[in-house]
């Protein structure tokens, strides 16, 4: 595993020596596809082919959320574009926190499909871990949270088990865009939907054979409240990507905060061997 400094140059970038040039991005919890508006724009301008997908219940993507039950249901729209890509085709795959548990999943339904995996502020989970998990510092316990907070939805009625959550205003501003400009957190405080969360408590399956196989690398967001640089760092040794990225003064939307920082590590992966 070797550590990238805060600031990358990539000098006389030519897009036409990639073999891969197909970023699909995957957004993380209550976002959607409209959140990487900033990182589709500044990759097309280098050559690149972005890729944005709505999970199910996300962005546009109009199914209700309280029926979003398992991981499989929540990353369908992923998978429906990796089983559609033409045989000889391959893609960098580019997660956003809970966005790390799509991909994650993905890359071990299709590891041959995929070229490299990047999971940025994500939930980089190991075998048998559920995606909330990654929270717990900041959340508290699963269990503690389905008992207690004040976020949750019960899409089925009181007497069931809740459906989904979602923060409200204040306190998203504050977890997720501490550094973003305001008119990015305006449009994402018009956009954001309730998070599913029967795919957040699920275990994640993952094997040695084929997500293990994946090359896997991760961009640390270093004044992230919603998932703090400590768990972040913990989740790097716990999990080995090949490569580690830290972003100086991005909070957890990068692709608001530090755009520019975010889009010269993606390039920067891009052109590994």
């Amino acid at each position: 595993m070797y550590l990238l400094s805060f600031f990358l140059q990539v000098p006389d970038f030519s897009s036409e020596s990639l073999t891969v040039k197909k970023f699909v991005l995957v957004h993380g919890e209550g976002f959607g596809a409209w959140c990487w508006y900033k990182i589709v724009a500044s990759l097309d301008e280098s050559g690149l082919s972005p890729i944005t997908v709505d999970l199910t219940g996300s962005g546009f993507n109009m199914t209700d959320t309280n029926t979003v039950s398992t991981l499989e249901d929540y990353s369908k729209p992923l998978i429906e574009y990796l089983e559609n890509l033409p045989e000889e085709d391959k893609v960098i795959l580019v997660g956003h926190s809970t966005g790390g548990a799509s991909i994650s999943y993905a890359l071990e339904r299709f590891p041959e499909k995929i070229s490299k995996a990047i999971f940025v502020c994500a939930t980089m989970v190991s075998n048998g871990q559920r995606p909330f998990d990654v929270f717990s510092e900041e959340l508290g316990s699963a269990e503690k949270f389905m008992k207690e907070s004040q976020f949750l939805i019960y899409g089925n009625g009181k007497d069931e088990p809740p459906t989904g959550f979602m923060f409200e205003k204040q306190h998203m501003k504050g977890l997720y865009f501490n550094q973003s400009p305001n008119r990015d957190i305006a449009l994402a405080m018009m956009s954001m939907r309730p998070v599913p969360l029967g795919p957040m408590m699920e275990k994640v399956t993952l094997t040695a054979e084929r997500y293990g196989k994946g090359r896997r690398f991760y961009v640390q967001t270093l004044d992230d409240l919603a998932l703090s640089p400590d768990v972040q760092e913990k989740l790097v040794r716990e999990n080995s990507p090949e490569g580690v990225y830290k972003i100086k003064g991005s909070d957890h939307s990068p692709f608001f905060s530090k755009p520019q920082s975010l889009h010269k590590i993606l390039l920067e992966i891009a052109q590994i061997p």
